[in-house]
């Protein structure tokens, strides 16, 4: 077990140092969002290394790595040649000469340790011992899957949105985004416990611990609250889209005379526009305001 920890440990301290290196001399911290996804996919591929192979930890190696490239693919996509992402813009101004090693700390290290622990499923399954899969764990692929295509298509649809010039200062309301105001993230947060049911049988359920971070910070750090903490102030005219529209879990739409009655939704959190979406990176430092 300590193997399996021990070389993802290190696997991820090695690419959070090398990011934090190249960051400093492209003046660009944003690059630390590239590597969110492929962290993930390097602990996988590490831990089922270091540990025993078998089936099940196979099969958790490759539904990571689906998941992670295609969100460190995405991301690269979307960012490239935007520059650095405005909240770093603002800390290397607060920190001035102290930014490089604040940044170290306050964002590769965080985002480094996060990975450890969002991960656990994963390395515990490695570490564990050969259990034959067994329903659980295809209801896990299944729940898994449920929360990639939300993910993958909530993105698709915001980014056709986005490209076209007359939907500027618009809410994104179709499709997915109907039903949930962030279907991206539920699709992240869906995506995590999936793979949680998967490594139950043979990482125990000390994995648990990886979902219930992921889904804290999803719902309450950086994530939802993050995003929508300052939409009101910015875009008031847009209400409605909240009163009728699921904050997180997909639900109907409630009808416009609903809506009046009841504007409380599933948080006290407001609504985005085009500019305003999110897509489906979830990592501490949230970049998911791609205006």
């Amino acid at each position: 077990m300590g193997a399996v920890f021990g070389a993802s440990a290190v696997a991820v301290i090695v690419l959070m140092f090398v990011t934090w290196v190249a960051s400093v001399f492209l003046s660009d911290v944003s690059i630390v969002d590239l590597v969110w996804g492929l962290a993930f996919v390097i602990v996988a591929h590490t831990a089922r290394a270091a540990g025993d192979p078998n089936a099940r930890i196979d099969l958790l190696t490759a539904l990571v790595t689906v998941w992670g490239l295609r969100l460190s693919g995405y991301l690269l996509w979307r960012n490239w040649g935007t520059g650095e992402d405005k909240r770093y813009v603002a800390m290397r101004k607060r920190f001035g000469d102290k930014f490089w090693w604040f940044s170290l700390i306050q964002t590769f290290a965080l985002q480094g340790a996060l990975v450890l622990i969002v991960s656990l499923p994963v390395q515990l399954t490695a570490a564990g011992d050969d259990v034959a899969l067994g329903w659980v764990a295809w209801l896990g692929v299944a729940v898994w899957l449920v929360g990639f295509t939300f993910e993958t298509v909530g993105d698709a649809q915001l980014a056709r949105f986005k490209a076209k010039p007359e939907n500027e200062g618009q809410v994104m309301d179709k499709g997915l985004w109907r039903y949930t105001r962030h279907p991206n993230y539920f699709g992240d947060f869906t995506v995590w416990w999936g793979l949680f049911l998967v490594s139950l049988a043979a990482g125990g359920w000390w994995g648990i611990i990886g979902p219930i971070v992921m889904s804290t910070f999803l719902l309450r750090v950086s994530g939802v609250t993050m995003l929508e903490r300052t939409i009101t102030k910015r875009r008031p005219g847009y209400a409605d889209y909240i009163a009728r529209t699921s904050t997180f879990f997909p639900w109907p739409p409630k009808s416009s005379s609903a809506s009046e009655d009841d504007d409380t939704g599933d948080f006290d959190t407001e609504s985005f526009v085009a500019e305003d979406a999110p897509d489906a990176s979830s990592a501490p430092d949230s970049k998911d305001d791609p205006s």
